[in-house]
This record gives C-alpha cells, sequence and structure tokens, in this order.
C-alpha cells in the first residue's frame, strides 16, 4: 500500500468514509435575487459597497445568501485569508486573517467542518490541528509558488548536509515538507523563532527573500532555499521609488516575502496581520501595500480617511476560491482535505510549537 493509498484509509486499514457520506448531500439552492434576499444581505451589501457596484449585488447576494444559511446548517465555519475578495472576506466569512492568525483560529473552532477560504497549504495546516474534523477547500487546485517550491526529500538532503542545523519552515510548505521540520513559522514571528534557538546557524526556509530580510534583524547565519512568492517578488525597489517621486507623502508598507531592495525601500515592513494593524493606528493620509492587492480593499472600510493606493499584483490561487464554489463545496462537502497519518503527527508537532511559542 503506497502513501497516497494510505491517506484514504482508516488506521485500521478499512476505506475512510468520505465527507458526502458523513455529512449527506445537500441540493443546490435556489439562487434568485428575492426581496426576501435583499433585505437579508443588505447589512451585508454595507460592508463592500465601495468595492462592489450596487447594479452588481443581485450577482452576489444569492450566493452570500445560501452560503450562510448552509454553513449554519452544517455546523461549518468558513475561514478566509486576508488575500480574499471583500465578498468573501467580508460576507460569508467567520474568522479572517493571516496564516498564523488562522493557524491559532483553526486549533480553536468548535465546528465540525473546516471550509478553508485559502491555499492548500494554509487547508492543511487547519487538517493538522483538527485531525477529528472535517476541512474542505473549495478548490483543491489552489496552491502556493513557495510551497511547491520544495519538498520533504529537499530538507532531507539539507539535513543530512547540516547536521545538527535547526530547520525552521515557513508555514506556507506542505504537511511533508513540515513533518522535517523542528517548527513552523510565519511572516509574523519568524524573527522570534530563529532567535529562539541557541544554535548560531539555522535554516529559515523555503522563501529566499524572508530569510535575507531576517538576516539583516540578526546575528545568526541564516541559510535558506530559493523559494519566492509569486504574487511579492514582482514588486521592485525601483517600481516604489517612483511612487514616492510622485507622491512624497506617501506611506509604503511591504511584506517581508519582498526582495530585501523593495523593504529598503519601505517606511513599514510587517505580515499581512501588522500591515493592518499598522494602517489602523498610524492612519496614513495616503498608503501603498506592497502585497495582494485585495488586502487594500478588505481594510479600506476598516480605515476611513486613509487613501489607498493599489499596485494590483493578484494571487492567481487565492483568486481560485469563488463564491460559487464555497456553496458547491458546502453542498456537496468537497474538495476534503486529508493529510497521510504517516507524516501527519510530525508535521503537527511543528505548527504546534509554532503556535504555542506565540503563546
Amino acid at each position: 500500500m503506497n502513501m497516497l493509498q494510505m491517506a484514504d484509509k482508516n488506521w485500521d486499514g478499512k476505506p475512510m468514509e468520505s465527507a458526502a457520506e458523513r455529512f449527506g448531500l445537500r441540493e443546490m439552492p435556489d439562487l434568485t435575487y428575492t426581496p426576501a434576499v435583499a433585505r437579508e444581505t443588505a447589512p451585508l451589501y454595507e460592508r463592500v459597497k465601495m468595492h462592489i457596484p450596487e447594479i452588481e449585488w443581485p450577482v452576489f447576494a444569492p450566493y452570500i445568501h445560501a452560503i450562510n444559511r448552509l454553513k449554519k446548517e452544517r455546523g461549518a465555519v468558513i475561514l478566509a485569508h486576508n488575500y480574499q475578495t471583500p465578498e468573501i472576506f467580508h460576507c460569508v466569512a467567520d474568522i479572517g486573517g493571516d496564516s498564523l492568525q488562522l493557524a491559532r483560529e483553526a486549533g480553536n473552532v468548535d465546528a465540525e467542518i473546516i471550509v478553508q477560504c485559502g491555499v492548500h497549504f494554509m487547508a492543511e495546516t487547519s487538517k493538522l490541528l483538527n485531525p477529528e474534523k472535517t476541512v474542505l477547500i473549495p478548490d483543491m487546485r489552489a496552491g502556493c509558488s513557495l510551497s511547491e517550491s520544495i519538498t520533504g526529500a529537499d530538507v532531507r538532503r539539507l539535513k543530512a548536509a547540516n547536521p545538527g542545523v535547526p530547520v525552521v519552515t515557513y508555514v506556507n510548505t506542505s504537511a511533508d515538507v513540515k513533518a522535517e521540520t523542528d517548527i513552523c513559522c510565519t511572516s509574523s514571528n519568524a524573527l522570534a523563532i530563529v532567535e529562539s534557538f541557541k544554535e548560531d546557524t539555522v535554516f529559515c526556509i523555503p522563501d529566499e527573500y524572508l530569510a535575507m530580510n531576517i538576516a539583516k534583524q540578526t546575528s545568526k547565519k541564516i541559510l535558506t532555499w530559493k523559494g519566492h512568492c509569486e504574487v511579492h517578488e514582482r514588486f521592485t525597489a525601483a517600481e516604489l521609488l517612483a511612487y514616492k517621486e510622485a507622491d512624497p507623502g506617501i506611506q509604503i508598507i511591504g511584506h517581508p516575502e519582498c526582495h530585501p531592495d523593495v523593504i529598503a525601500v519601505c517606511d513599514f515592513s510587517g505580515s499581512t496581520a501588522q500591515m493592518i494593524n499598522y494602517v489602523k493606528d498610524e492612519r496614513p493620509p495616503r498608503v501603498l501595500l506592497v502585497t495582494e492587492c485585495s488586502m487594500a480593499s478588505n481594510i479600506e472600510s476598516e480605515a476611513p480617511g486613509v487613501e489607498f493606493i493599489k499596485p494590483c499584483n493578484l494571487c492567481p490561487h487565492m483568486k481560485r476560491i469563488t463564491l460559487p464554489k464555497i456553496l458547491e463545496s458546502l453542498v456537496y462537502m468537497k474538495e476534503e482535505v486529508t493529510i497521510d497519518p504517516a507524516i501527519a503527527d510530525r508535521a503537527r508537532l511543528a505548527v504546534e510549537r509554532m503556535v504555542n511559542l506565540g503563546k
């Protein structure tokens, strides 16, 4: 029996019951835009009216109404990353946040069903922290360039060539990679986790730019891997300097997955949660968020008086998650995320160490 077959088996070797079999299928609900749907979704439209024209709301509202009704019937909770579009983030998500926030919340939810509106490694993380729960992702193809840049076999080779060097792995990785890791990190806690080791040399993989930015803040020697986020690697220092030249009063806030030359131009750098908090606390008159485009739209309504300049780099993987796919996920209980039991326990330990270190 190979590893893929094991992922579809219970501990006793018997075939696993599918989510659809466990919870039963529903019929696709009526998606007519009725006066009742209009009334019930009107408060939600107030959250997104800056981004969705009123004439388009009748297209979104029936899906939002159906998703919110069905998730209650299912006893499901929807987690959404900051990069999801506003109609998902503000209208159907129960919990939103960055990778660390979602990892922590995934371990605290009481619901039996978790719908992960993010990319696949996030859904795997939710499953690792909730092995007895059903975790769904609306599109199994929602991947990540960082996650796909490295494998568990790659990490094993790195460890064999560098015995005794601790391995800190970005949460943007597969469970297979996490299983070979001492501890996971996110962009918000990577420096603290690197500093938590007594060793002078630490692996920080697979994001090369995050590791380079961390190396500027620590005396430790940082070893890394040539993985990059396909959204953040597109930003350049020249591009940002052009913005500053055109508008000297603009505040530029960058994500540490960007190249160090880009971060050097920024007025502030941090995780998506830290970037959001900076905007809310500092209230700069004009701000440029050097990250995935949808995040600016999601916080615009929470930061009145702040003008957002949007260099619109979109994550094609995040944008695979749509309202119709979320509804289908809840109706048909798909796509269910499973993890091979041979690696799940070791991968879970790396994630739990990260979450517990924060506590």
